[in-house]
């Protein structure tokens, strides 16, 4: 009979106890008083055999309202794009999937390999000068990046746009809080980050300024017209980037940034419930010493053959405590491989293609919403998203959506209180014609049935 995994039997577990020199599991914990040991019985179900625990399981994950058989319109950081079916097949590969780090580049060498091309695709996307072999996920990224600019700038402040993902906000603060870093969020004007509210809250002490690109409502922020009013306060320019909008926008190395950070969720990674994902961390050369985690180099061994090697890493286990700019300790490396593997089945062409029709299907979207009467706040150009009033709750829209097979927006009011009433709705690729009409058409009967107007 075959197992998924070796089982205990009570002859296994006598024969282990005899090895040991005690009669019973109890005498294990002889130094444990009686009187704090639990004596009632764990409220959890009794155990199934495989097949009925198979069954059950398969029984709730039906229950899931999955993009295989939804349409989602669903976005707010984690989307449904296309994925190359070749992504599974090469991280499912046992000399990636089982790899861990690659400290020995002796026998390291393919592992070693993937991360140095998804540190060079990365650092071509982003047009910044290099970038690391990939962090835990977007969040943190971002938050990494502030205390590279309080570490290298020496200042005390970090601005952040109210327009970045709010949740990566609340990661930025966690870890300004450890640091006695101070954050302060700099207010939204038509959708954007204010430019007037930016010049009154940079000074002196300024380490950073963070905005994200697009933003958290599919704004493209002006990079151009932020950068100016940063480096002329001495501060760092941060930009967290989504970096398949990269196809078709200019890159923010372009544009002045001196960190380009995000999510790489968008190549390859599946939305897998909010995760793991796998943040990404470029930077100019003038900070390559200051980067978190690890970065692959180049090199070539006694006999002149090209070789791959873990080099300048910043973290304390590798050099002096005082010295350590971070306390990263590893790396996304099975999700930068399939982001790897997805930007180089896509190629230059096929992203800029799925970008561009990111584009033009929300465009699209924008046009029927306002057709059936919707107020679609916030002008100028559009990535993914759109905020949609719509007067009645999301969660009762949603579930509405969910009846037809469909997966609605993003509720903005549980961010933004001021948004209440509104819809943060994504567009990707995916997105049919056929869809996008239907899920229209939905919402807005959606709307009139709970009796409130949307024109």
């Amino acid at each position: 009979m075959k197992h998924r995994y070796l089982p205990m039997t009570a002859q296994d577990e006598k024969e282990m106890l005899d090895v040991i020199g005690i009669q019973s599991i109890d005498e294990l914990f002889a130094d444990i008083p009686e009187k704090v040991r639990f004596k009632g019985e764990y409220k959890i179900k009794a155990a199934k055999s495989e097949s009925s625990l198979t069954k059950e399981l398969a029984q709730l994950a039906a229950k899931n309202a999955d993009t295989n058989r939804y349409a989602s319109f669903l976005g707010a950081g984690v989307y449904d794009h296309y994925k190359p079916i070749i992504v599974d097949h090469v991280i499912s590969r046992s000399e990636f999937y089982t790899a861990y780090t690659p400290y020995q580049p002796e026998i390291s060498q393919g592992e070693l390999q993937a991360i140095f091309e998804f540190q060079t695709m990365i650092s071509e996307l982003t047009g910044m000068d290099l970038a690391n072999s990939s962090m835990y996920d977007g969040g943190t990224a971002l938050a990494e990046a502030g205390m590279l600019a309080a570490g290298h700038t020496r200042r005390k402040k970090i601005l952040v746009s109210r327009a970045v993902h709010p949740e990566t906000r609340d990661v930025v603060r966690t870890y300004a809080l450890g640091q006695s870093i101070a954050v302060e969020e700099i207010p939204l004007k038509d959708g954007h980050t204010d430019l007037e509210a930016l010049k009154e809250m940079i000074d002196g002490d300024t380490a950073a300024v963070m905005v994200q690109y697009p933003n958290f409502f599919g704004q493209v922020e002006d990079l151009k017209a932020l950068e100016p009013i940063i480096h002329e306060a001495g501060a760092l320019f941060a930009v967290s980037a989504n970096p398949l909008a990269l196809g078709a926008l200019t890159p923010p190395g372009k544009l002045g940034a001196d960190i380009t950070v995000g999510d790489a969720q968008p190549f390859g990674i599946s939305e897998a419930f909010g995760g793991p994902h796998c943040g990404y961390f470029a930077v100019t050369k003038q900070l390559m010493r200051k980067v978190p985690g690890r970065l692959v180099g180049e090199t070539v061994d006694e006999d002149g053959r090209r070789g791959f090697v873990l080099t300048l890493q910043a973290r304390e286990q590798h050099i002096r405590r005082d010295k350590a700019t971070s306390n990263i300790c590893s790396n996304q490396a099975l999700n930068a491989l399939a982001a790897s593997v997805a930007m180089t089945a896509l190629g230059k062409a096929g992203a800029r293609e799925i970008a561009v029709q990111n584009i033009t299907k929300t465009h699209y979207m924008k046009q029927q919403l306002k057709g059936a009467g919707f107020d679609v706040i916030f002008d100028g150009a559009h990535f993914n998203e759109l905020t949609v009033k719509t007067k009645t709750p999301s969660k009762k829209l949603n579930a509405r959506l969910l009846e037809k097979g469909m997966i609605g927006g993003y509720d903005l009011g549980r961010s933004y209180p001021e948004l209440e009433g509104h819809t943060l709705i994504a567009v990707t690729e995916q997105r049919t014609k056929e869809e996008i009409d239907a899920f229209v058409q939905e919402l807005a009967a959606a709307v009139q049935e709970m009796g409130a107007t949307h024109a």
